[in-house]
């Protein structure tokens, strides 16, 4: 490096005069001059069309990366033509590093770095060159630009970024397989000599890998490259520069390689025999042994499937693959037994389920050994000679009789006694007894079928050498029935019987049942009574199957003439000994349409219209009754206001006596008459016009007669009556004036003044309170008052 700078100097010093040689990138450390001609006015001088040698000479500057001189590096000169050395022009910097890392003398444009430069940080820099007149500080030359470039030394070594590397490879991989592609990065400058340039090599890996020098791409080098003999391998991989020369930086990486499995491995038994030893009381669907064949494959490819080849005692196993250990494991199908065969032999046949083509030639994929099983003698319970019991017994059978029994026998080789007890779990089991050496059973209470028809129920067998050792059979007993039930009619039926129906008609159909057996074990019978086989009103019709019909004899019934009839059927059973009931069936006969539909079946509707239905006569019949509770209620209103009274006047209280039967016209309606001269109370109003209608509108002069005391009463009140019916004018129509006579025979005789000779102011009534409390009112009116004749108008 110092070298190279002497050089640059020396360059410098010839060249001297006004052109500044560069460091050229494409001669690297030549220095170039490249002079340029440039038109530059100078005030005062030339004259703006002279041509004159341009000021600045220059193309590129360079320095060195990383210098680590003592003096500040040499980097180039600035100079300009009209610098005649006399101290008259002054130089200036500016741009990129200008000051900092870049200086430049004022006087001579040297142009210096002040500081160790680093390409990869900064590759080039930008700068700015200005001269000015040091007296009139205005520029002798326009500004110009130019470059800086840091030219590159080999500082930086590869380096791997992915490293370090994971790869694989399948085992038994041809030479050259594919394996992985490394690659590393140089910070150098890659267009500026050989600094960048990677050359790739493997330190540890041989022989098994290779790698490209220029590419990085790993190969297998060796072939056959087993798993199961290694499967794990650690490559170095090392990244130098400058091609691989002498004297350039290296980087390194480790790429760990793994062979995958292929199935290229059949499995094999460890060895040719299996000795198993299984106890006869196993039992069916347990396992029994295991036994296994070794794969050295991985995954899927070590999975192995068993089978038992056909042969001498391999129908009493099976074998299965467990999918975690890959052994084969030993099932019981049947039941052992010591007794009848102590010992089998079958062979069973390993093989893999994922087979490779490429290894076919290598031989089968599969293996095969014998397995031998020796089956142990074990202290057994005693067994049943049935796997269930069923007997039969009749009830009623007398308690204490044998209805049948149980056997069981100990197989072992020392036979043992048995021993037999009921397996007590309810109250049914009472109705039994076993005996405990014979395995005979028997009733023990009297049995009803149809109270219970079956029994179900456990015997236990133990050895006598052996309690413990117990065997359990189940027992059914069917209680057999003994006909002692008659059958009756299944349900108790009311029919009935349209009043239209025809002679052959069938108007029931009715079926039995029997206590003993269901009508399914049943043959019944159906016909009439004796004493009803006279009669021609209904027979039954037996169809052999069970059931009977009921069938009218007649054409036509009627309800008015006889609305039951009652029907007495005889039913047998065909069990023996025969029982047999009489069930009377109650007919009732009923109005129906002509379709046969059942309109009406109680007596009342005899006398109702026809087609109405119950509902309508229902409500007919509730206006009814609320039209008679209507009328009594009137009637009973009516008479409770016929006993009530009206007084209109207290001075005439003797005189009148009116009675109204509603709202009326009140006094009013007494001036219309003259009481004064009425005499008989028997006047009878022969004028029957209705006084509640309006008469027509026909006007009659009103006239008073006068009063005379020898008129006859009775044409004088008949006359005034037909006056007043006729006359519009007269008080409201629906008024009644009623006049009453009190009659002879009063301890007070008559109260009326007509016949009175003495004025009213004579009247003295102080004798009414001797007339006793019936008159005790009417004598504290009249007597409290003093009359006085001023008062009369």
């Amino acid at each position: 490096m110092l070298t190279r700078n002497c050089l640059s100097l020396l360059l410098w010093v010839l060249f001297d005069g006004g052109l500044l040689t560069p460091l050229h990138p494409q001669a690297q450390e030549i220095l170039e001059a490249q002079p340029r001609e440039n038109v530059v006015p100078v005030s005062g001088r030339r004259s703006s069309a002279q041509r004159v040698k341009r000021g600045w000479v220059w193309n590129q500057f360079f320095v060195l990366e990383e210098y680590m001189g003592s003096e500040p590096q040499y980097v180039g000169k600035l100079h300009s033509d009209l610098d005649k050395g006399v101290g008259t022009v002054k130089y200036t910097l500016s741009g990129d590093g200008a000051g900092t890392v870049f200086t430049i003398d004022e006087t001579t444009g040297d142009i210096h770095a002040i500081r160790s430069l680093d390409r990869e940080e900064k590759p080039f820099y930008t700068l700015r060159a200005q001269a000015v007149d040091v007296d009139t500080k205005k520029p002798l030359e326009p500004e110009s630009e130019f470059i800086i470039k840091v030219q590159d030394i080999n500082d930086n070594e590869p380096k791997f970024l992915d490293g370090p590397y994971v790869a694989s490879v399948p085992e038994m991989s041809p030479v050259g397989a594919y394996v992985l592609q490394v690659k590393a990065t140089d910070a150098d400058d890659p267009t500026y000599g050989n600094s960048a340039r990677v050359v790739y090599s493997i330190l540890q890996g041989q022989p098994y890998f290779s790698i490209d020098p220029k590419t990085g791409v790993i190969r297998t080098a060796l072939p056959n490259m087993d798993r199961e003999v290694k499967e794990q391998y650690q490559v170095l991989i090392q990244a130098k520069d400058m091609g691989g020369q002498l004297g350039g930086l290296a980087g390194t990486t480790t790429v760990n390689i793994t062979l995958t499995d292929v199935n290229d491995n059949p499995p094999r038994f460890p060895k040719s025999i299996f000795h198993l030893k299984v106890p006869e009381t196993s039992h069916v669907g347990s396992a029994i042994g295991r036994i296994r064949a070794v794969d050295p494959d991985f995954g899927k490819n070590a999975e192995i499937e068993y089978n038992i080849v056909p042969g001498d005692g391999g129908n009493l196993f099976d074998i299965t693959t467990d999918e975690y250990t890959q052994e084969g494991i030993i099932k019981l199908k049947k039941p052992l037994d010591f007794e009848t065969k102590k010992a089998y032999t079958f062979k069973v046949e390993a093989s893999n389920l994922h087979l490779d083509h490429r290894f076919h030639s290598v031989g089968p994929f599969k293996d095969t050994a014998t397995v031998k099983i020796n089956v142990l003698d074990m202290d057994e319970p005693p067994v049943f000679s049935k796997p269930m019991y069923t007997m039969e017994v009749y009830e009623d059978t007398p308690v204490g009789t044998i209805i049948g029994a149980v056997t069981a026998q100990d197989l072992d080789a020392g036979s043992s006694s048995v021993r037999y007890f009921m397996d007590w779990k309810n109250d049914v089991d009472s109705y039994f007894t076993i005996d405990a050496t014979e395995g005979t059973i028997a009733t023990n209470e009297l049995l009803d079928r149809e109270s219970t028809a079956q029994y179900n129920f456990s015997i236990i067998a133990s050895k006598v050498s052996n309690p413990l050792l117990t065997s359990k059979v189940n027992v059914i007993i069917n209680v057999l029935d003994v006909n002692e039930f008659p059958p009756e009619i299944s349900v108790p039926y009311e029919t009935s019987v349209c009043e239209n129906a025809k002679p052959g008609q069938v108007i029931q159909t009715i079926t039995a049942a029997d206590k003993d057996l269901s009508p399914a074990g049943q043959r019944f019978s159906f016909k009439l009574s004796s004493e009803a086989s006279n009669k021609p009103n209904f027979t039954v019709h037996d169809y052999r199957n069970n059931t009977a019909g009921i069938e009218a004899r007649r054409n036509g019934y009627s309800r008015r003439q006889q609305e039951l009839y009652f029907l007495p059927v005889v039913i047998e059973d065909s069990s023996y000994p025969v029982q047999s009931s009489t069930n009377t069936l109650t007919i009732r006969v009923c109005r129906c349409d002509s379709d046969g539909t059942i309109q009406s079946c109680n007596v009342e509707a005899i006398f109702l219209p026809v087609g109405l239905s119950t509902g309508a006569l229902i409500a007919i019949l509730l206006c009814i009754v609320i039209l008679l509770v209507i009328v009594v209620l009137y009637v009973a209103l009516r008479r409770q206001k016929k006993k009530d009274t009206l007084m209109t006047s207290k001075e005439d209280i003797r005189d009148n006596v009116i009675h109204y039967d509603d709202e009326g016209g009140g006094e009013e309606d007494t001036q219309a008459f003259d009481i004064g001269a009425l005499r008989n109370p028997k006047v009878i109003e022969d004028n029957k016009i209705r006084r509640d209608i309006k008469p027509d509108t026909l006007r009659f002069t009103r006239h008073r007669p006068p009063a005379e005391d020898n008129t006859d009463i009775r044409d004088f009140i008949n006359q005034r009556l037909q006056e007043n019916d006729v006359d519009p004018s007269a008080p409201p129509y629906d008024s009644l004036a009623t006049y009453a006579y009190e009659g002879n025979g009063s301890v007070a005789e008559s109260l009326s003044s007509i016949d009175s000779l003495t004025t009213e102011a004579d009247q003295d009534y102080d004798y009414l309170s001797d007339w006793g409390p019936r008159f005790k009112i009417l004598a504290d009116m009249f007597g409290e008052e003093s009359y006085s004749p001023d008062k009369v108008t």
